[in-house]
């Protein structure tokens, strides 16, 4: 990792812009399918005191998620200052809505070049998503009801938490299975150590006093942003529930989520507007709500990401790189 080099800024902006015309296509294909002047009408409904509010608590999710960020640095023996860490973690949203999930990977290039090894950087990435899909589940938990497809997705993400809190846990589990991939005669067996030296590292984020500290932090992050969602569908007087209406967000993080695509593009939208129709909202406010929490979270994350890599980028530089800029 060593050889990778912090992206250009003319090619963080191609990747950044090409995904923000693509979503705005999609957005605007949206409305008209709802009726474009509906959903201006419905928007103006919420008004920027509502903007701002779904705003405020993005904030709030981003900073309880940094401060879970700096707890798992320091469990995997890696202090970073706060200034800097924040640089890091906070420019990593801007390349969220890009393939290959290279704003993790801008991370783990940044911290590498301060002295943290690949795989510790990585196994706090891991750490991060395992807690954000437990806390996003459980919120999602009590709008099962309403969208029966995502009971099985549900079902397995429960599950494959089970089993990898188990082997985590039980480390002895994974030193054995490390031992016996070393010793293998096969090249893509062997390969396989890497994944077990990340979980191996991720060890130490997971012990119970570590793990009774995090599910409360990531609960609240995650339903600062499920409320937000409520609070706008409460300004277009839309008659759904508290936690109907975060269950529905969570659902469609969840489902977008696993979807692969870069920022849950689409499949996030799609379910949120769905379930809220089925739910009795009319198409229109379902469209205006479902456009209004993603510009207010996701885009929201990638713009501050970007003001911050933009205005950062020269301290997040590797002395090298730094140099010869």
């Amino acid at each position: 990792m060593a050889g990778l080099k912090i992206p250009s800024q003319q090619a963080l902006s191609r990747g950044i812009v090409l995904s923000g015309v693509l979503a705005a296509l999609g957005y605007l294909g949206f409305s008209l399918w709802a009726g474009w002047g509906e959903v201006l009408h419905a928007l103006g409904t919420v008004g920027t005191g509502g903007i701002f509010l779904a705003l405020v608590l993005s904030l709030v999710n981003y900073g309880l998620r940094f401060v879970r960020w700096q707890i798992y640095l320091s469990r995997l023996g890696h202090r970073v200052g706060v200034v800097d860490s924040a640089l890091i973690y906070f420019s990593g949203f801007a390349l969220t809505t890009t393939p290959g999930k290279a704003g993790e990977l801008l991370r783990g290039i940044f911290l590498e070049s301060r002295g943290m090894p690949f795989s510790r950087s990585i196994a706090a990435l891991l750490s991060e998503r395992l807690s954000d899909m437990i806390a996003i589940v459980v919120i999602g938990l009590p709008g099962l009801s309403l969208y029966p497809p995502a009971r099985p997705i549900a079902a397995l993400c429960l599950v494959l938490i089970f089993i990898f809190g188990f082997v985590v846990l039980y480390g002895r589990i994974l030193e054995t299975i490390a031992t016996w991939v070393s010793a293998s005669r096969f090249k893509a067996v062997r390969a396989l150590r890497h994944l077990l030296d990340i979980l191996i590292e991720a060890r130490q984020c997971y012990t119970v006093n570590v793990i009774v500290m995090m599910l409360p932090l990531s609960l609240a992050a995650w339903s600062a942003e499920a409320f937000a969602f409520h609070l706008v569908l409460e300004r277009m007087e839309a008659d759904v529930g508290l936690w109907t209406s975060m269950s529905i967000y969570a659902l469609g993080m969840l489902i977008g989520g696993i979807s692969f695509m870069p920022g849950g593009l689409g499949g996030t939208e799609a379910v949120m507007t769905t379930l809220l129709v089925m739910t009795g909202v009319s198409s229109v406010d379902s469209v205006a709500a479902t456009i209004i929490i993603r510009l207010t979270t996701l885009w929201f994350a990638v713009f501050l990401g970007l003001v911050v890599l933009l205005a950062g980028r020269r301290r997040l530089m590797p002395p090298t790189q730094q140099a010869a800029a």
